[in-house]
């Protein structure tokens, strides 16, 4: 490991601390780590990293409570999801650096403020709610590595407890992760990249897997949406600075 230098270093850490945060609440992996790894890698790499990294999670998360999940709600959600990752895709790849960071941290921004403030809605409820959900929560995915906002709010519009929130939102987060690489492709990292990755994937895991039982959720959802708020707010900064 004497070869890895401060990028990879900043990398593993903020992928341990997502990877974390994912294990204790089901949600969050992508908030946390978007913002830095876009500023780190890039908005494309950084993008598909993301979607990477939150897949192997989901699938992990998955094997334990996958008979939890309820296939006749999430099918609507996902259908929407695989007919929108196209359209987020193509137009990340046309956008300017500065314009698309302008992009990835007004979409952050705006789904942190709207997760915290649990907005409810007709507009996301029943079938309809799950297919606009969906298609939001597919574009912002492959085009900002944060498509899980959007199913939040649908579960909190459908007054799913945290038992019925945890299951579906690995399922959901499987599905649209694994839709969004099929699109935009593996991130190109060097070998020691991928050896930091995954070893912090591995950590962070291991980190939320034992500290769940001694912390309050309710606590740690606040410092997820803070962390990712202040990131949201840094890559925007950035964008516009680029775009002066």
């Amino acid at each position: 490991m004497a070869d890895v230098g401060a990028a990879e270093l900043l990398l593993g850490a903020v992928v341990v601390l997502a990877a974390s945060v994912q294990w204790l609440t089901g949600m969050g992996f992508a908030l946390v780590a978007v913002p830095v790894l876009v500023l780190t890698l890039g908005p494309a790499q950084g993008v598909v990293l993301a979607n990477c990294a939150a897949g192997v999670i989901s699938v992990v998360g998955l094997a334990a409570g996958w008979r939890r999940v309820r296939i006749g709600a999430m099918v609507p959600l996902v259908v929407a999801a695989a007919c929108t990752v196209p359209a987020g895709s193509w137009a990340a790849a046309r956008l300017p650096g500065p314009v698309l960071l302008v992009g990835i941290g007004t979409l952050v921004t705006l789904a942190v403020v709207l997760v915290m403030g649990g907005a409810r809605t007709a507009a996301l409820t029943g079938t309809r709610g799950a297919v606009t959900a969906g298609a939001v929560g597919g574009f912002m995915n492959s085009a900002a590595g944060v498509g899980g906002p959007p199913y939040s709010l649908y579960a909190v519009n459908a007054g799913w407890s945290i038992d019925e929130f945890v299951p579906n939102a690995q399922f959901y987060g499987l599905a649209v992760n694994v839709f969004s690489v099929a699109v935009n492709g593996v991130p190109r990292l060097s070998g020691s990249g991928w050896t930091v990755t995954v070893a912090a994937l591995v950590a962070g895991a291991l980190i939320g897997r034992a500290l769940a039982p001694r912390v309050r959720e309710r606590g740690v959802r606040r410092l997820v949406l803070a962390l990712a708020l202040a990131g949201g707010c840094s890559v925007l900064a950035k964008g516009l600075w680029g775009m002066a």
